[in-house]
């Protein structure tokens, strides 16, 4: 085991775990990620592997047929797997949000309908608040559901899903200003649906269309796409918690615990870019001795680890903190913005060490180079970290003159 990263007190139970992952992701994953990326194919092999090893019920509770674990144990999983290939934990990340939301805000035949398929990897997970025109800005959304008798009637486009189309469940965020009056804040009158829908691209469902996977610099091989609402019709009771205008605050909880989980890829990326770093400058020469004992690359290989550790140790203090049950915007979004700063100056630096070759396809860090820069937009850009977190802030010190 590496001496860096390492996490303070786990149980027998998350260190078998995670040794597990561990083990899985330096046989299964890295031996092939490179080459899957490079052919953007999806890596059902990998997904096959992982539901196999019950990740995908891992925070599902017990009585759902999942593991029950913490935000802790997940996080740290995922950080395990994106130190192999980012693209999968995003396979993962976007489905344990909706499972997340189901379990805290589903109703109870929401929860006994969808979560012990979740927790099989039967019913995969997709959430969707983007749109085409408004970025970070949720309050914008123009996407309308609008009653009609026992259903909803959803029309809109929406963007960035992650597993747009290998999902068969999306949380899907709309304006709904039913029982709303005008003038209601944007954030009191959205709702979360329930969708569900065939896997696949084109029409998926009446009213329901994926266009097909959105070309993409990194983050390969897991499909991101739009989804286009044309007179959708959803039932009444695949209202998340069964009432509408509390759709901005789930999803809001929901990405909460997905920061942390950017953050946890972060880490794990950085964590790769630092072990392909400290093994090439102690195999490749220059001017009679190992790259690695000029002191050049001592200093990056001395700033990397740092950055790396001090990433990892903010990534679990978010997820403890969540885990306990307090609020955890503050640290959810320092983490979240560190780590994924971080992880783009350890890459970089990496980079730098393999020189020319870094510029390879045939190395792995070319592959992370080109991965690193999602997680600085991914779950809110780290200009709206800053604003959480500059706001919170001022919460936490306000100034009693």
């Amino acid at each position: 085991m590496a001496r860096l990263a390492q996490t303070a007190g786990l149980t027998d139970i998350q260190q078998e775990i995670l040794s597990t992952v561990r083990d899985f992701v330096d046989k299964e994953i890295i031996p092939v990620a490179t080459e899957l990326e490079h052919r953007d194919e999806y890596p059902q092999q990998i997904v096959d592997g992982l539901k196999e090893l019950g990740l995908f019920g891992l925070m599902i509770p017990e009585e759902y047929g999942g593991l029950g674990e913490s935000l802790l144990t997940y996080a740290l999983c995922v950080e395990e797997i994106a130190r192999g290939w980012m693209s999968v934990s995003g396979i993962i990340n976007t489905h344990f949000i909706v499972a997340y939301m189901l379990k805290q805000h589903g109703t109870q035949e929401q929860k006994d309908h969808f979560l012990p398929r979740m927790a099989a990897g039967d019913i995969r997970g997709a959430f969707s608040m983007s749109e085409p025109g408004l970025g970070s800005d949720v309050s914008a959304i123009t996407s309308k559901a609008v009653k009609d008798g026992e259903e909803y009637v959803l029309n809109g486009q929406k963007m960035w899903l992650t597993n747009g189309g290998t999902s068969s469940l999306v949380a899907v965020l709309v304006r709904s200003d039913e029982g709303h009056p005008e003038g209601t804040a944007p954030h009191k009158s959205m709702t979360t649906f329930l969708v569900e829908k065939e896997p696949g691209f084109g029409e998926v469902r009446p009213g329901l269309t994926i266009p097909g996977k959105i070309d993409k610099m990194g983050y390969k091989g897991v499909d991101t796409t739009e989804l286009i609402m044309d007179g959708l019709r959803i039932p009444a009771n695949r209202v998340l918690g069964g009432v509408t205008g509390r759709g901005f605050y789930q999803m809001m909880d929901g990405v909460e615990v997905g920061r942390v989980n950017v953050a946890a890829r972060g880490c794990g990326v950085a964590q790769r870019a630092f072990e392909l770093g400290v093994q090439y400058a102690q195999q490749r020469h220059t001017f009679g001795k190992p790259i690695a004992q000029h002191q050049a690359i001592q200093f990056k290989l001395a700033e990397m680890a740092t950055k790396v550790e001090a990433a990892h140790a903010m990534m679990v203090n978010a997820a403890r903190k969540k885990d306990s049950g307090e609020r955890n915007d503050l640290e959810a979004g320092m983490a979240k913005y560190l780590a994924s700063e971080y992880c783009k100056e350890v890459v970089e630096d990496a980079f730098r060490i393999h020189g020319g070759y870094g510029f390879s396809k045939e190395y792995e860090i070319e592959r992370l180079y080109r991965e690193a820069p999602m997680l600085l937009i991914g779950e809110g850009t780290a200009e709206i970290q800053k604003m959480i977190i500059g706001r919170r802030l001022l919460e936490e010190y306000r100034f009693q003159g």
